[in-house]
Order: structure tokens, then sequence, then C-alpha cells
């Protein structure tokens, strides 16, 4: 829109866009809200989701301690190192809740956990209240939980709060996952039905796993086992029958809009294939001179 056309619009159409365009976000958050609902309410949540407690992988053996970071090329560093890092940032290293978060690490095994104090590397993050922050290589995404000064941290909150955001290049779907699934800014959403205790499922995850660097921050990569009770029930969202796996599905959460893909083989090139056959079909839709200019230029 020219600015000759901005000002020609009337408050009264003003509201109206600015209504469509609130309705028009709302009904992109529902529609990826219904399908991480339908696999929630579906799945069931296990038991050992349910049960409250500060170790959320079943962490055992000898406690590990956060990694000191005192600058911020340390900080950056650490964090670009793995897929999932969490960083602890607290303004005075002898506080109580210091304390509490190197006994709540010592907890949870899987997880890199970093601890700064350093003003350099708090400023360098924006932060301004003792902060726990997970950085998420797969969207590039950071989640912040802020504590309480004075306050005794929750290990059952923080547990759940690692547990939620801990998305990885290929996250495997369960009720908890799922919330920082609806949670990201990644709209499309890749999901591979596969029998886990399958001979192959070793090297199918291999390939799944090459296939989704490569579409990092665009694509969400998501595997969903087909041994799981309820899981069946998925599949028919998507109508996909057992004797049709393994197979691809990828929905489009602002429109879902989706396509399916049996695979007689999980390849990167397969799965490169489909991924890049959907992301060409929404480019056109939501630009359809985009084809047009194509072949003129060609022309």
């Amino acid at each position: 829109m020219s600015d000759q056309e901005r000002a020609d619009v009337s408050p009264s159409q003003a509201g109206t866009n600015m209504e469509q365009t609130a309705r028009r976000r709302e009904g992109e958050t529902m529609a990826s809200f219904v399908l991480w609902c339908l696999l929630i309410f579906t799945w069931g949540v296990p038991s050992e989701c349910a049960e409250e407690g500060p170790s959320p992988h079943g962490a055992t053996g000898n406690a590990k301690k956060p990694v000191l970071l005192n600058d911020t090329e340390t900080t950056t560093a650490f964090i670009s190192a793995a897929e999932v890092a969490v960083v602890g940032f607290f303004q005075e290293p002898e506080k109580p809740e210091v304390l509490e978060f190197h006994s709540l690490v010592g907890k949870i095994r899987d997880v890199p956990f970093g601890l700064s104090t350093s003003p350099e590397v708090l400023s360098h993050y924006n932060i301004t209240i003792n902060t726990i922050s997970i950085f998420r290589r797969v969207d590039e995404n950071r989640q912040d939980l802020e504590i309480t000064d004075g306050k005794e941290m929750d290990a059952t909150k923080f547990s759940r709060f690692i547990q939620i955001n801990e998305l990885r290049m290929v996250t495997e779907y369960n009720p908890v996952t799922a919330i920082g699934l609806f949670n990201s800014t990644v709209q499309i959403h890749l999901l591979l039905f596969t029998d886990k205790t399958s001979k192959e499922h070793t090297e199918r995850m291999h390939k799944y796993q090459e296939a989704a660097e490569l579409f990092r921050g665009k694509i969400l990569f998501v595997l969903v086992d087909s041994n799981v009770k309820g899981n069946d029930r998925v599949m028919s969202f998507f109508k996909l029958k057992k004797s049709q796996l393994p197979a691809l599905a990828i929905f489009h959460t602002p429109d879902e809009e989706q396509d399916v893909l049996p695979l007689g083989d999980v390849s990167v090139e397969h799965v490169q294939d489909f991924c890049n056959a959907f992301l060409q079909r929404k480019t056109k839709k939501e630009d359809p001179g985009l084809e047009e200019d194509a072949v003129k230029v060609e022309l």
C-alpha cells in the first residue's frame, strides 16, 4: 500500500483492517492449537510426565555441575555447541537461587547447563532479573524462566520448563513436547510415523536427522512412534494406516494445509523433495505473481 493509499484509508476502514488481521492471527494460532491438542488428547499423559519431580530424564548417578561462563564469547560458544542449551543468569553469585540452580542441574541429564553472573554477559543477553534461559538451535529460539528474587525455585516448574522447551532437530512427540511445538514460531511441522522397534529405525533416524539440518528454521521435524498407544488416532488424522508406514505427514499450522507421503525407504532425498515441493506450493499460493514473473524473465 502506497503512502497516498494509507492516507485515504478512513478510521473505520483502518479499524476493520486491524480487526481482520487480529482474526487471521487468532485463526493461525487456533489451527496449530487444534493439531497439537488432538495429539495430546489422543496420546494421553504418560505416568512419567504426570509425576512430580525435578528429573525429567530420570537421571541417576553422579551429579553434574553447570559450566561457568565468564564472558560473552565463551557463553556464545557454549550455546552454539548444542542443539539445546540452558543457561542460568544470576546477578549475584552468592544468592540462594544460585545454589538451588546447582542442585536442580545435578538431577537432569542430556542437556548442557551453563551459569553466568558476569555483568557483561547479562547485559549482552538483556537480563535484568535472575533468569534461566533455554536456547534452541532448531528454530533459533530462546525461552526465559524468570526467578523471583528471594523466592525458592520450584523444582517441578523448572523440570517442566526444560521438558516443554527442549525441542531438538528431531523432536520425539509426547504430550509435553507438544506444548513446545505449539509455541514455536516455525509454522510448518513434518511428522515421521515409524516403528521404533524396527531394525531399520536407527538408519531411518540418521537420514531424517540429516534432512532436518537442511530445513532448520523452516520446518520442525517430529518423530511419532507408531507403537505408542493412541498414535493410531494421530495417523487417522492424516488418513494413514500402519500398512503405509513409514510415512511422512507435513502440516502448515496457519491454514491446516497438509500432505502425506508413504515411504518405502526413508532417505534424505525423499524427505528433501517432499519438503521442497510443499514449500514451493505454499510460496506460489502466497504470491501467485512469482510464477508469472519467472515466465516473463525466461521469455
